[in-house]
Formats: C-alpha cells, structure tokens, sequence
C-alpha cells in the first residue's frame, strides 16, 4: 500500500482548510459595519438606543440649527453633534419629536433617542432633567415684527399680540414681561408657524433666539428684528441624566475642546452663521 501520496492528499486538504479559516476571520475583522461601531461604543461604556446610530431627538424646524433639506436634517447643530457619531464610528439618526420631551427628559427616558439639540438653552429646571454637555454657544432673545410696523419695544406692542414658541426661554421671557407691556402672548407649536404668522399680520410681533429670527429676516427683507434683550442664555445638548448619558455628555464636551483649539468649531459656525463666532 503507498501512503506517501495520502499523505500529502491529507496535509493539502489541512492547508486550504486553515487558508479559508485565516480568510473568514481576517473578513470578520475588518467589518466596517454596525458591528465595528458598537464595540466603539460599548468601549467608551456607551449603550446606543440603535446598532450602529447616534439617535438625536428634536424638533424640527429650527434653522440654522436644524432643519430639512429635502430629505435630510441639517444645521449647526447637526454638525456639531456629528463630531460625536464620526469619533464612535456611528451614523447621525434625527429624530422629529415633540420639544418637551426632549427638555424634560422623557425622550431618553423611553429610549427615543441618545442625545437631543435644539439650541436648547440651559436652565436649572432642564439640568435637574437631564445629562447637559458645556455651553457651546451664547444667545439671547430678540423681538421681530414687520419692518414697517412702528414696533420698536415690547412696550410698543400693549393691546397686541406676540407670537412666542411653545416650551422655549423665549416663551417664558414673553410670558414674565406681559403684564407690564398689555400684550396677549399667542403660542406656537414651532419656529415656522411663529414666523409666518408674523409675516402673514396674525401676530404683531415675534420673541425667540437671536440664531433663528436674524436667519429668518436675512431671508424676508420685509422684516426686521428691532430689539434685543440681554437674557445671558447658552446652548448645549441633552442626554439621560444617568446610564450612557453622562458619557455621551463628556465625550462631546471632550470634542467641543479640541474642535475648539484646532478650528474645526470656528469652521463649523462660519458655515451656519456666515461669520466666525467673536470669542
């Protein structure tokens, strides 16, 4: 019986078999897919709502800091909040959702989302809600009307109406100031039908961050913003005050740092603002 040629029949076979081994693990280990974004994650001590997505709750619109083009969500907040999904090896997933539910915590309480935006302005009531990264930029609330109204103040509109968006600073801001002014604060579910319903006459006027009603009379000559009003606000994004939260929130404001010192933020408001930021 010749053995030698069984042999080297069995060691060939042992050879392809360990080549297609070596091949199926090297294929696993070069996935680029969900699989390679989660253990990013789960390595920073993150758990995602998705495989693979950071999800961000919002509500939309509110350009320049997110809105939609065609299809897809953009703006200033998208853009920022995406210096955490690239650096985890994730895709932004936004989420349209009713605003409260984000300031309150609600939205990441159910597992709607990661991480919310919103140019939301920190408050005590929000931080004792939620996970709030450090401020990435300062605002303020501004009054808007037609151009030609003869509305300079808020003073100016006793026995009008201002329009004001429903859960925000400026909201607030309107309801605190309107027994001393005479004027009847009118809600508005969002930034849009705020807008418009100044533009069409139905409201006299406007309050809401300084960001989105400069952006909105760049657009609409016929408008203008007649007054600011030094309310010291500063934005920042919102996560579950405990579990991947706090993680979430530190990993942006690591990011924010060094966006920071090599320019990367300052090209990011330039692109939404059409100046660099002034500090």
């Amino acid at each position: 019986m010749n053995i030698v040629p069984t042999l080297r029949k069995r060691r060939a076979q042992a050879a392809a078999a360990a080549a297609v081994l070596a091949l199926t693990l090297s294929a696993c280990g070069s996935d680029s897919g969900s699989g390679g974004s989660e253990d990013k994650a789960k390595a920073a001590g993150i758990t995602l709502v998705k495989p693979g997505k950071l999800t961000v709750c919002t509500h939309l619109p509110y350009k320049p800091f997110q809105y939609k083009d065609g299809t897809k969500v953009v703006g200033f907040d998208v853009d920022l909040l995406d210096l955490v999904a690239k650096d985890l090896g994730l895709e932004q997933d936004v989420v349209n959702i009713e605003w409260a539910q984000v300031t309150s915590g609600a939205a990441f309480q159910a597992k709607k989302c990661d991480m919310g935006m919103g140019a939301m302005t920190i408050t005590p009531e929000r931080q004792a809600a939620i996970s709030i990264t450090e401020p990435y930029m300062d605002a303020t609330q501004v009054l808007m009307t037609k151009k030609d109204s003869g509305i300079k103040s808020l003073a100016d509109l006793r026995g009008k109406k201002l329009g004001a968006q429903a859960d925000t600073t400026g909201k607030k801001y309107a309801d605190d100031n309107a027994k001393a002014n005479g004027y009847t604060v009118i809600p508005f579910n969002d930034l849009a039908l705020q807008e418009n319903n100044v533009k069409s006459g139905r409201v006299d006027a406007a309050i809401n961050d300084n960001g989105v009603l400069y952006d909105f009379v760049k657009e609409n000559p016929d408008m203008a913003v007649v007054a600011e009003f030094n309310t010291g606000e500063q934005y920042g994004f919102g996560a579950l005050k405990d579990g991947s939260g706090p993680k979430l929130v530190a990993k942006f404001n690591e990011l924010l740092t060094k966006a920071k010192s090599d320019g990367k933020y300052n090209e990011i408001y330039k692109k939404w603002f059409g100046v660099e930021p002034t500090k």
